[in-house]
Parts: C-alpha cells; structure tokens; sequence
C-alpha cells in the first residue's frame, strides 16, 4: 500500500479548511484533487484532529 503524503492529522486541518472554503480552491491550494478531498470527508468525516491521534 502506498504510502501517503499527508499525516491523519494534515489532512483532517485541510477537510477543517474546506468546511468554510470551496474545495475546488482548498485542493489547489494543498496541491491535491478534489476527489481525493471528497474521498477523505468520507473517510474521516466529522472528526477533529484530536480524535484521529487516538
């Protein structure tokens, strides 16, 4: 399984961003896809950074 380039936490902060941003302008900014941000929200859901150290 490949390795990915963002921690748990890194990518949890970018789903945060994405909730008051367009995704499409948080992807870019980030460099990834939208449907990479689309398949993280599915993923992680409503979590917060605290609760995917645990």
């Amino acid at each position: 399984m490949k390795k990915s380039r963002y921690s748990d936490e890194q990518i949890v902060r970018i789903l945060r961003e994405a909730d008051s941003a367009p995704i499409p302008e948080v992807a870019k900014r980030h460099g990834v896809s939208d449907a990479s941000i689309y398949a993280w929200r599915k993923r992680f859901g409503e979590m917060v950074s605290d609760d995917v150290k645990r």
